[in-house]
């Protein structure tokens, strides 16, 4: 079979510096991978991985080699792919089959590709490799486990255990308490701002963002977005997380009111159709639309584009131009897809540390058992660990509790 597909080998050696560069801010997973290369707890088994090829998903994917695994990885979205880095990761014999902008059926003989490697394990980002093996029964074959890491593709995931089409068992990394705080709300949140504002220059400041959704990812990004000075808003379907909206000090309206007034909107729902055909008809000139969520369906593309009297593309890279019948501009980021991604670099290499030692350790975990097809939380230690060791990282000290504590907290009795 083909070793790798990436856009130009020659672009390895910049790679390679750009990948040195994040792995200095991530100290987690280089004293993982020390570890890794000693015990070599997955020697001899070949992992199949889709994920966002960038600098940190590399230093992933040498911790995993360093393991023994033998790697397959293709890219989860083309628009985030970075070429340089896969040209140095197919370098180092990581099996990669990425290329920046490849269409949907290239994307798609990538996704087959590292699947037809043979994998006894998968890294899933969107459920794409899970969704593809159960719709091609003869892949499944040897496939014994598998992690993801997203909101969207845990949804997914549960939504197939619950109906007893799931044919694995999986680890919903994306639910530990580490991820959703580090990952979802700091990263997504320090990203997210950082894709809008390089793809159009606005000042935030005195201006209204408009944050659908306030999940974890949605918190983040309210709460950067205000600590750059903008009016925030926030819309949303669940009353416990609207009521922490308001008590976090965000407006919460309904999108048909909020569409009205907004100068930004950024959806993190993993929904679709958040920002639709009624939203668009109302929206002010020069309204700015993003996703934060995991596929291009939170803003409906389809209707802003038949809607369009004329596109405008790359009016600014990643920005297009959408020109209504009243020549009203709404500014679409990145053709609606993850936009801290394809108009940023995503999550910072130190967020990505974090994420990616509870991955690893979750492979590691996972490999040696045996478990029914379902969907398992991430055991509680592997959290805890990977804690420990980033605060150590960074210089922070605990408390710890003394035995009149400890014997406190453990019985009942006065």
């Amino acid at each position: 079979m083909q070793r790798y597909d990436v856009a130009d080998t020659a672009l390895a050696d910049q790679g390679v510096r750009r990948i040195a560069w994040a792995e200095r801010a991530m100290p987690v997973l280089g004293l993982l991978r020390e570890r890794f290369a000693l015990e070599r707890p997955l020697h001899g088994l070949t992992v199949a991985a889709c994920m966002h090829v960038t600098t940190e998903t590399a230093a992933l994917a040498r911790t995993l080699t360093a393991a023994g695994a033998q790697l397959h990885l293709a890219a989860s979205n083309p628009l985030s792919t970075q070429d340089d880095v896969a040209a140095a990761l197919a370098a180092e014999g990581v099996g990669v089959f990425a290329r920046h902008g490849v269409d949907r059926e290239g994307y798609g003989a990538h996704l087959r590709a590292v699947l037809e490697a043979g994998p006894q394990y998968l890294l899933d980002d969107g459920c794409d490799l899970v969704n593809l093996l159960h719709a091609t029964p003869t892949l499944l074959e040897g496939v014994r486990a598998g992690i993801e890491e997203t909101t969207t593709g845990v949804l997914r995931l549960r939504q197939m255990a619950a109906e007893g089409a799931l044919k694995l068992p999986m680890v919903a990394v994306n639910d530990t308490a580490v991820q959703r705080l580090v990952a979802n709300r700091h990263g997504t949140g320090q990203s997210t701002l950082d894709a809008v504002l390089r793809a159009t220059g606005v000042l935030l400041a005195g201006t209204t963002v408009v944050v659908a959704g306030y999940g974890p990812c949605g918190h983040g990004i309210a709460d950067r977005a205000r600590g750059l000075g903008a009016y925030v808003v926030v819309t949303e379907v669940d009353p416990a997380r609207a009521l922490e909206a308001v008590l976090d000090g965000h407006r919460v309206v309904p999108m048909e009111q909020a569409a009205a007034y907004g100068d930004v909107f950024i959806t993190a729902t993993g929904n679709r159709g958040v920002l639709r055909e009624e939203h668009f008809a109302v929206m002010k000139d020069g309204a700015v639309l993003a996703n934060a969520g995991h596929f291009d369906v939170e803003v409906d593309v389809v209707a802003l584009a038949t809607l369009s009297v004329e596109v405008h593309r790359r009016v600014r890279p990643h920005v297009d131009e959408h020109l209504m019948a009243d020549d009203r501009r709404l500014l679409l980021i990145a053709e609606g897809r993850l936009a801290n991604l394809a108009a940023a670099e995503g999550h910072p290499a130190a967020v990505m540390d974090v994420s990616f030692a509870v991955q690893a350790l979750t492979l590691e975990w996972l490999v040696a058992r045996t478990l029914a097809p379902g969907v398992y939380d991430v055991p509680e230690g592997i959290d805890v660990e990977v804690a420990r060791t980033k605060l150590a990282a960074l210089g922070v000290q605990l408390d710890a509790l003394t035995p009149e504590q400890e014997h406190y907290l453990s019985t009942w009795r006065a």
